[in-house]
Formats: C-alpha cells, sequence, structure tokens
C-alpha cells in the first residue's frame, strides 16, 4: 500500500507530490473522523512537534546545551 500526502483546498484533493496513476483513476480516501490539527505556522513549529512527541531519553545530560562543550569536546564544565 502507497501513502500519499494531498491537502484539500476547498474543493478538490491536491498532492503534495507527484503521483505515478493513469488519468482517471478511482481511489478511496479514508477521512479520519476527527477535526484535523491546525497547520504549524513555521516549518521549525512542525519540526518542534515532532522532537516532543519522542520518547524522553534519561541517558541524555540535563544540562546539554549549557555544557555542549564538555560533551562534544571534552573541555571543563562551568558551573
Amino acid at each position: 500500500m502507497t501513502t500519499v500526502r494531498a491537502h484539500f483546498d476547498g474543493h478538490v484533493f491536491v498532492p503534495e507530490s507527484p503521483v505515478e496513476l493513469p488519468v482517471g483513476y478511482v481511489l478511496e480516501i479514508p477521512i479520519p473522523t476527527a477535526e484535523p490539527s491546525a497547520s504549524p505556522a513555521s516549518p521549525f513549529a512542525g519540526l518542534l512537534e515532532q522532537l516532543e512527541a519522542l520518547p524522553v531519553n534519561s541517558d541524555w545530560p540535563a544540562d546539554g546545551a549549557s555544557q555542549h562543550d564538555h560533551y562534544l569536546y571534552g573541555t571543563p564544565t562551568h558551573a
């Protein structure tokens, strides 16, 4: 089964990328019953939503942002 990502422009469904189908090919498109979520304001907002959906890794350091030089390059940590 192939999945095609498309958006609805108010009249027709428009594929997000080219689709290799013959003209007149009939499709069944299941529509979820739940309201679709609003599209993110920017690509970064969408990325943030995807990152927040990832499970938390307890092995990651809690201070990774402030101590990134230490974790990447082995420099001394700072307070």
